[in-house]
C-alpha cells in the first residue's frame, strides 16, 4: 500500500529551506543514519547498547546522539543511572525509506 504524500508548500522561505538543509546535512552520515535505523525496529535504546551495536567508543556515539538531540531527531529519557534514546521526529524515517528505496537496501 503506498503511502500518500502530502504537497510541499509551494514558496518555501530561505529559513525555512535552511533549517532543512540542516537535517540533511546532520543525517547524512552514516552512523547517524544507523541510530535512525536502530531507533526505527528497537523503539527505545540505552546508550550502552548502541555503543555496542555501532562499534564505536561511548563518546562518539554521545557526540552523534547530542547533534540529533539538538534538531529534536532522537529524544531520551534516564531511567535509572541509565540514558535511553527513541526517535524524537519520526519524519526521520521517510528520509531514510526513500533512501532504501533507491538503493534497494532491505527495510
Amino acid at each position: 500500500m503506498k503511502t500518500k504524500i502530502p504537497p510541499c508548500p509551494e514558496n518555501l522561505s530561505i529559513a525555512d529551506l535552511a533549517r532543512m538543509a540542516k537535517v540533511l546535512k546532520l543525517l547524512a552520515h552514516p552512523y547517524r543514519l544507523k541510530i535512525i535505523d536502530i531507533l526505527e525496529s528497537e523503539r527505545s535504546t540505552p546508550v550502552h547498547a548502541l555503543v555496542d551495536r555501532l562499534d564505536l567508543p561511548q563518546a562518539a556515539v554521545s557526540n552523534h546522539l547530542k547533534k540529533m538531540l539538538r534538531i529534536g531527531l532522537v529524544q531520551c529519557q534516564r531511567r535509572g543511572k541509565e540514558v535511553w534514546y527513541s526517535l524524537g521526529d519520526r519524519r526521520s524515517l521517510t528520509i531514510l525509506n526513500c533512501m532504501r528505496a533507491k538503493h534497494g537496501a532491505p527495510r
